[in-house]
């Protein structure tokens, strides 16, 4: 049994993923939490002192996590397209790896992590996806894209994909289909560029 001095936070919050994961997240408690770890509840306000601290810690790391796992997918000598699509398969292999989590994460909006870390785990994404669709449109690509494939995993992980077929390669093919749409108008923003800067010369 671990004595209260060797509690941390991050064995607070470790263990509250471990419960979220195998009991849901409506059951988690910091009371819970204690006894799992063989504490008393007081033990663990030092670190978080509430059920909304918990919950915003857990979804924090597993933002970091997710984010973590992407930029493992990414090899930065494919073509941008096999890059993001690597992303896409890794960010759906998470979600199903981690489902708890994963939804208590995108449904808890007032216990979302600092708006700032999210922004910057999301840039390396938006790079990538603007070697795509030119630096103008990177963010309604980068939107579209992560909206495409948050849902295809919520509608997978709440089983409303029930019409049968091969889920792998429908998903796959989904966001193929839309990184092609997005390179045309890619090629489409490159070829204008020139025209642009043509036109604003001097007469």
């Amino acid at each position: 049994m671990p004595y209260p001095s060797q509690i941390d936070r991050d064995t607070i919050v470790a263990q509250a993923l471990t419960l979220v994961e195998v009991q849901g997240a409506t059951t988690l408690t910091l009371g819970k939490v204690a006894a799992a770890l063989g504490v008393k509840a007081p033990s663990l306000y030092r670190y978080v002192d509430s059920k909304a601290a918990l919950i915003r810690a857990v979804n924090e790391v597993t933002l970091a996590q997710l984010f973590a796992e992407l930029d493992t997918a990414t090899d930065a000598s494919a073509d941008p397209e096999a890059q993001f699509l690597a992303l896409a398969l890794a960010y759906r292999r998470f979600a199903h790896a981690h489902p708890q989590t994963y939804v208590l994460a995108f449904t808890t909006p007032d216990e979302r992590p600092d708006e700032n870390l999210l922004v910057q785990m999301v840039l390396p994404i938006q790079r990538i996806m603007a070697q795509i669709s030119g630096d103008g449109q990177s963010l309604a690509a980068l939107r579209g894209a992560l909206a495409l494939i948050h849902g295809f995993v919520m509608l997978e992980l709440n089983r409303q994909l029930q019409r049968g077929g091969d889920l792998d390669l429908a998903f796959a093919q989904s966001v193929s289909a839309y990184l092609a749409g997005w390179r045309v108008v890619g090629s489409a923003e490159s070829e204008a560029q020139p025209m642009q800067m043509q036109l604003n010369l001097p007469l």
